[in-house]
């Protein structure tokens, strides 16, 4: 199993590298945890001054799940003065299901997003962003009722963010957002949702955790101390999420990004997630190695 997302991972770079760009960012990660382990794949291409496209890959091993999960992302950003506009569409590969009582599972969908400078102070290098995202996702598998029978079909689900963040003398930041998920095919007597799709791919939060529990909402801060002389940085986030069908979860991170040679960046993080109630815990750790071309 690990040779082949090996395989996976380094055939993704192979591609990624080959391409013809401006400038190639390549980075792999890993993710693991007692639940799930999971490889990804990125690469972000500057096409012209402005426009940036990039390919995300993602294998996620799920104890759940009877195959690996596979997905695909392809986001394109475009910068302008004060304004970035980013539009990932994702898609996940069908999992068949080792029970023939559920559908087999898939996702698609589309992530948007705008990012917005409110202040930029170059003389006392202060900096306020903003951003709003809006994301929509039809989900192929098994709706679990509390008062009606099973059914396969598929499920629709959108998530809001709004989100600022604040840079303070080029050395320290702070990031405040906040999500809020809609069920257009309707939530009410839900008790569950076979699904293989991160919920991570609608909204951006504080966790490295893969996250299958419908949302209601999530509340996330961020805290970052950064050397930028020597490329390295230091920082500590924490989530609260609440569920329609999962007991509400509080999720805090703590990580260290640090130059190992010129253009290789490593980022090392820990993640430790329980519910309110301390009956499900997880601790999830994360390695991931970026380089430029």
């Amino acid at each position: 199993m690990y040779m082949k997302k090996l395989i996976f991972t380094f055939a993704l770079l192979g591609a990624f590298v080959s391409l013809q760009a401006r400038t190639v960012d390549v980075s792999a990660a890993y993710t693991g945890s007692k639940n799930f382990d999971q490889v990804q794949a990125k690469a972000t291409m500057a096409l012209t001054l402005n426009t940036l496209a990039g390919l995300e890959a993602k294998m996620a091993n799920e104890r759940a799940f009877k195959d690996p999960v596979y997905s695909l992302a392809v986001p394109v950003s475009l910068n302008f003065e004060l304004i970035r506009l980013i539009v990932r569409p994702f898609y996940y590969l069908k999992n068949k299901s080792d029970d023939a009582a559920f559908q087999d599972a898939g996702a698609f969908g589309v992530e948007t997003q705008m990012h917005l400078t409110l202040k930029e102070d170059e003389i006392n290098d202060v900096y306020t962003h903003a951003f709003i995202t809006a994301a929509f996702a039809r989900q192929k598998g098994t709706v679990f009722f509390e008062s009606e029978p099973t059914e396969n079909r598929y499920y629709s689900e959108m998530a809001y963010s709004l989100g600022i963040s604040q840079t303070f003398f080029n050395a320290f930041g702070a990031d405040v957002a906040g999500t809020v998920f809609q069920y257009p095919d309707g939530v009410s007597g839900v008790v569950g949702l076979r699904s293989i799709m991160d919920q991570q791919e609608l909204a951006r939060t504080q966790t490295l955790d893969i996250v299958h529990q419908l949302p209601k909402y999530m509340l996330s801060t961020r805290f970052s101390r950064m050397w930028t002389d020597n490329g390295s940085s230091f920082y500590v986030g924490y989530r609260y999420g609440e569920f329609h069908n999962a007991e509400s979860e509080h999720s805090v991170l703590a990580g260290n990004s640090f130059s190992v040679a010129q253009r290789v960046t490593v980022d090392l993080a820990y993640n430790h997630v329980r519910d309110v109630h301390n009956k499900n815990k997880r601790d999830i750790f994360y390695i991931q190695l970026e380089t430029s071309f």
